[in-house]
C-alpha cells in the first residue's frame, strides 16, 4: 500500500547525537563516581532517560537526569549535525506532498534545538516530544497522537528510527517500519526486530514512498 505519511526518530536517525549523549552520560557518570565502559553507555542510547537513571540508581535518578540534561544542553550545538542527505531527501519528501513529523522520546527543548541547527525546523508538520504523551515509545501512544494531529492512517504510514523502540512502537500502532543502516548499535541489531524496510541510505525512502 502506498505511504503518504512519515514519521521519523529524531536522534540518531535525523541527527547524528551519538557524539553528544555518550559525553552527557559519561560526565553524569563521572559527576556520580560511576563506571560504565562505552559498550554499557551505548545501550542506553535509545530509551528514556527516566527509565535509564532509575535502573541504575532510583534514589538518585531526578539528580542524575538534571545533570545530564544540563550538560547535554550545554554542549549541544559543538557535536550535532544532520546525517548524510537528510535535509535534502526530507525536502523533497514534503515538496512531493508527503506528511512528515517527529516522534522522539526526547524533550521539546532539545528537539528544537536539534531541528534548529540542523535546518529541519521548518518541514515536519506535527512534532511529539516525550512531554507529549504518557508512555513514550516502544508504546503506540506516540505515533498514533502524531497519525492523529495529521489526520493521517496508520496503514499508509510509515515509522522510521534507529532503535528498537521505535520498530516496535510504529508495529504497535499499526504502520509500516524502516529502520536505518546507520544505526549508532548497528543495522543487525535493528533487524532482528524485523522491520519493514532497512534503509541503507535515507535516500532510499524516496524510492519506497515512490516519491
Amino acid at each position: 500500500m502506498s505511504i503518504h505519511t512519515i514519521l521519523f526518530d529524531l536522534d540518531g536517525t535525523l541527527i547524528d547525537t551519538n557524539d553528544l549523549i555518550m559525553a552527557s552520560f559519561e560526565h553524569t557518570f563521572q559527576h556520580y563516581e560511576l563506571t560504565f565502559t562505552r559498550e554499557e553507555i551505548m545501550e542506553f542510547n535509545g530509551p528514556p532517560l527516566v527509565d535509564t537513571f532509575r535502573a541504575i540508581d532510583p534514589d538518585q535518578a531526578d539528580g542524575m537526569i538534571e545533570t545530564y540534561r544540563q550538560h547535554n544542553l550545554r554542549v549541544h550545538d559543538d557535536y550535532v549535525k544532520a546525517f548524510p542527505y537528510i535535509k535534502e531527501t526530507v525536502e523533497e519528501l514534503k515538496y512531493n506532498g508527503c506528511q512528515l513529523g517527529v516522534v522522539t522520546t526526547k524533550m521539546r527543548k532539545g528537539v528544537n534545538m536539534g531541528l534548529a541547527l540542523t535546518g529541519l525546523n521548518h518541514l515536519f508538520d506535527t512534532i511529539i516530544t516525550i512531554d507529549d504523551v504518557k508512555h513514550p515509545k516502544p508504546h503506540p501512544e506516540p505515533v498514533i497522537k502524531a497519525l492523529a494531529e495529521l489526520n493521517a492512517s496508520a496503514d499508509t504510514a510509515l515509522m522510521v528510527g534507529d532503535n528498537y523502540h521505535d520498530i516496535l512502537a510504529g508495529k504497535n500502532a499499526g504502520t509500516q517500519t524502516a529502520g536505518v543502516a546507520w544505526a549508532h548499535k548497528g543495522k543487525e541489531r535493528l533487524l532482528e526486530y524485523e522491520p519493514t524496510y532497512m534503509l541503507d541510505d535515507i535516500r532510499d525512502i524516496l524510492k519506497i514512498t515512490g516519491v
